[in-house]
């Protein structure tokens, strides 16, 4: 089973930036994609990014919300994934997670990892 635990998270005004670190256990890491996620209080837990394994080419797909100013990425030496994000605003404020995923329809899924305790990102305008 993999563990990820998240970090980076913190209080900030709108317009700064922030960059959060997923470090995933298991040595099947490099196998997966990995993907971001956020969930802010009373709502479900959305989307955000994920980054494609080198043999799935590397590519990254973003929620039309944080395209253009967040950044996934990953190292697979370190078994460790990041998300930087530019230009915040107060709807950006969520715990936000790490998991491997899947392609699921016009998204992706956790696929079945356990969520971790999240990193809180708090955006004050």
């Amino acid at each position: 089973q993999v563990q990820l635990v998240a970090a980076g998270g913190g209080l900030v005004q709108a317009g700064g930036s922030l960059r959060l670190s997923c470090a995933a256990s298991g040595r099947t890491f490099n196998n997966f994609d990995m993907g971001w996620f956020r969930q802010a209080p009373g709502k479900e837990r959305e989307f955000v990014a994920v980054i494609q394994t080198i043999w799935n080419g590397g590519s990254t797909y973003y929620a039309e919300a944080v395209k253009g100013r967040f950044t996934i990425s990953r190292d697979n030496a370190k078994n460790m994934v990041f998300l930087a994000m530019n230009s915040l605003k107060p709807e950006d404020t969520a715990a936000y997670y790490c998991a491997p995923v899947v392609r699921d329809r016009n998204s992706w899924r956790n696929v079945g990892a356990n969520w971790g305790q999240g990193t809180q990102v708090t955006v004050s305008s």
